[in-house]
């Protein structure tokens, strides 16, 4: 059997045991170890699994998923959220659509201290779907813009998926953090357009209600302080190089830990309940990270990420529109896998291809970057999309007196969004890169 077959024989089954719900880290490690063992040796194989973990878990750069991870959970303990969306909402809630563009831009705020797309969705969807609700929000609006907004979660730094393809790319984590920022605004921006378009057509959907004082929007306004500053510290020092990616995680993580004790919020039992989720998502993490390695050493032994770089630079076709395609490949793969499991797998077999190809003139530290940030908003799109969307089922779990169909229903107009959105970094590197042009160069 040639190295090809195997290699299509190994994806085939990682694919098959993912539909049979096994979890996603042993549904890429099995399939890889049997690979590997078909192409070497039973001694091959064991020296492998003997080195892999060690080599994998004493990479010193990894140390900023659990820290940006704990950075999230004191952040969801602490109730900031809660400051995030009541602001918001103080300036803009009266209008109509108002409280659904205050969840967006809570969820993009508290997404710049979280990281995580699941763990934004439920936090924001906790605060905002009762106010929502009582202020006579459709069900279908409310679930759809809690589930998309939460995306933002990764789109806007810090992001675990990108720290991934940093570190698998050898690319620079501060660049990429950079790269995203803009990309990340103009999707939160997207999002409120597509709501007053939305309720604009739709005026039975979503209520206006009575603005606030002014005195009472700046009190609201002044809650929001910690998460700024924190914001402002640890990107502010990682921008301009006062410290690293992994040492800014650290200082935002002990940032939002004393703006949790000052505010009140975070107590005995969120400080247990932070460190518990930091270990359980970090385990989860670094398990696909053991899973998704051995995949790819067998793939490496078959050959095909070479084969695969080398076929696609003979090809007659736009490199444009080979890009165009695995982004499309990305957006099926997102049905079945989350954001973390298909950058890890995909990369290290993608990259190499992409980076073959002469697209508008970029360097290849440019290329690898906006290439990144294209991956990051098309994966994204996974969350949300039907038939699975990830967000959709944690909101879901939430808003329990709203069907899934009417979630989903929700959410189709802001995919419509988010195509533009990618259909315009794809043709407009700079804005994506223009951040990285300013602050690094």
């Amino acid at each position: 059997m040639s190295g090809t077959t195997i290699g299509i024989t190994m994806f085939a089954a990682m694919l098959a045991m993912m539909a049979l719900r096994v979890p996603i880290a042993a549904a890429m490690f099995i399939p890889g170890a049997v690979g590997y063992w078909a192409m070497t040796s039973d001694l091959a194989l064991l020296n492998t699994l003997k080195g892999s973990a060690v080599a994998r878990l004493t990479v010193y750069d990894l140390s900023v998923i659990p820290l940006f991870l704990l950075m999230g959970q004191f952040a969801t303990q602490g109730g900031l959220s809660r400051a995030l969306f009541k602001a918001a909402a103080a300036f803009i809630g009266h209008i109509r659509g108002g409280l659904g563009m205050a969840a967006v831009l809570a969820a993009a705020a508290f997404g710049a201290v979280c990281g995580s797309s699941v763990a934004t969705s439920a936090t924001i969807a906790q605060v905002a779907y009762p106010e929502m609700k009582s202020h006579g929000y459709a069900g279908r609006l409310s679930t759809g813009v809690l589930a998309t907004s939460g995306s933002l979660g990764i789109l806007i730094p810090p992001s675990v998926p990108l720290v991934v393809y940093a570190i698998l790319t050898e690319q620079n984590i501060a660049k990429l953090f950079a790269a995203a920022f803009v990309p990340g605004l103009l999707a939160a921006l997207g999002y409120v357009v597509v709501i007053a378009i939305y309720c604009r057509v739709r005026p039975d959907l979503a209520q206006p209600s009575e603005p606030m004082p002014w005195s009472e929007r700046w009190k609201a306004l002044l809650g929001v302080w910690p998460i700024a500053t924190i914001f402002v510290v640890v990107f502010g020092g990682i921008y301009f190089g006062y410290f690293t990616p992994t040492e800014g995680a650290a200082v935002g993580a002990i940032g939002t830990f004393i703006a949790g004790i000052a505010t009140r919020e975070l107590t005995l039992h969120g400080v247990k309940r932070s460190f518990l989720g930091m270990a359980e998502t970090s385990a989860m993490v670094f398990m696909i990270f053991l899973g998704a390695d051995m995949m790819n050493a067998s793939l490496a032994l078959t050959q095909m990420p070479a084969n695969l770089a080398q076929w696609v630079s003979g090809l007659d076709i736009a490199p444009l529109v080979i890009v165009g395609c695995v982004l499309v490949f990305y957006v099926i793969l997102g049905c079945v896998m989350d954001e973390l499991s298909m950058v890890l797998l995909t990369i290290p077999v993608l990259f190499p291809a992409i980076m073959g190809l002469e697209l508008w003139d970029l360097g290849q530290q440019d290329k690898a970057i906006w290439f990144g940030i294209l991956v990051l908003m098309v994966v994204q799109i996974g969350l949300v999309a039907p038939p699975v969307g990830l967000n959709v089922y944690v909101v879901n779990s939430i808003c329990k007196d709203v069907p899934m169909a009417e979630t989903y229903k929700g959410v189709l107009p802001f995919l419509v969004s988010d195509v533009l959105r990618v259909l315009v970094l794809l043709f407009v590197p700079g804005l994506s890169l223009g951040a990285v042009w300013w602050l690094f160069n």
